[in-house]
């Protein structure tokens, strides 16, 4: 079944403990270009700010970067926080890459902040913006459409290009949007995976088909951690542990080595916390994480994938494409 099933790859630009953002963006790139490399269908980046140890704020530059560093792989946001921009802006900046890189980009959208209430001042973000979002996706769908007679309000780069438009989310808000205005849908199951059954069951009963859909086409975001052996993948899978804590307490989220144990480093309230976030986690040896998707897609129809892969060591990063590749490869 896996065969069939497009695995596809979302990338925040994890900062090492003690790297650079240059290291970071460069190890991106290595990354992208290993996924191409092995058949993966998409990378996304995920849109975050003021957060010391995540190097994917300005989204759309990392996307020409990537872009411009492969040939094949679909590029795209997953997601820019409309709220935090105006629709034209968006319209411009995702129209450019496309004329730059044809048929290769991909815009998803959110309608959370992605940041703090601080930040989000910064961005001169409107507070009230995300009530607008229903709207604002409209507006951004007509300004990558073909031009109208008499149309006053043009994106130049944008207009004609039609770059597809996913909504993201982990609320039932976004499914229920997407399904209305018969658009591709993927759930952030990654990082809140609690409402994953109920969205995705919304998501296909209520599509409507669209021009730009005919069916629904479900995408679910989670976190996996694969490697030769299960002892080495949850060894490994302590970076991330490490990482939703810091989340949880405020702290930079840097990536940090794994290590042998989280005992004594979380309270039982915090790792309660911990493992609830990261509950849709598939860990373990190759034939492990193969029953687990196979699992999902079965019960819940996922028409793709996309992984987020936060291992510490860059080459076990790619050691974990390359495992990832072949469960995909052997039906």
């Amino acid at each position: 079944m896996l065969n069939k099933i497009p695995f596809s790859l979302l990338e925040l630009a994890s900062v090492r403990e003690h790297s650079t953002i240059n290291e970071t963006l460069n190890n991106s790139l290595c990354y992208a270009q290993a996924a191409e490399n092995l058949g993966f269908n998409r990378f996304w980046l995920a849109e975050h700010h003021n957060m010391e140890g995540i190097a994917s704020s300005a989204t759309a530059v990392l996307i020409g970067y990537i872009a411009g560093g492969t040939k094949t792989l679909r590029v795209g946001s997953g997601g820019i926080m409309l709220p935090n921009h105006p629709p034209l802006v968006i319209a411009e900046q995702f129209g450019t890459l496309a004329c730059l890189y044809p048929d290769r980009i991909d815009l998803g959208l959110g309608r959370a902040p992605g940041t703090d209430p601080i930040t989000s001042r910064a961005l001169r973000r409107d507070f009230a913006a995300a009530e607008e979002f229903p709207t604002e996706v409209s507006l951004l769908q007509q300004l990558l459409a073909p031009l109208e007679q008499g149309q006053r309000l043009k994106a130049i780069p944008g207009a004609g290009t039609q770059v597809p438009i996913w909504l993201l989310g982990s609320s039932l808000f976004s499914a229920q949007l997407a399904a209305k205005r018969g658009l591709p849908y993927a759930f952030a199951g990654h990082f809140a995976p609690r409402l994953m059954r109920e969205a995705l069951r919304i998501y296909k009963t209520q599509f409507v088909p669209s021009e730009t859909l005919e069916k629904p086409y479900a995408m679910l975001g989670m976190p996996v951690t694969v490697a030769d052996s299960e002892s080495e993948a949850k060894h490994l899978a302590t970076t991330s542990h490490q990482r939703i804590l810091a989340l949880l307490r405020g702290n930079p989220l840097w990536l940090k080595p794994p290590i042998d144990s989280m005992e004594g480093l979380w309270n039982i309230e915090e790792e309660l916390h911990v493992r609830e976030f990261l509950s849709l986690a598939a860990v373990g040896n190759p034939a492990q994480v193969k029953a687990k998707l196979e699992n999902l897609a079965e019960e819940l129809g996922i028409d793709e994938f996309m992984f987020t892969i936060d291992v510490y060591d860059p080459q076990k990063r790619l050691r974990a494409l390359e495992l990832l590749a072949e469960m995909k490869a052997n039906k």
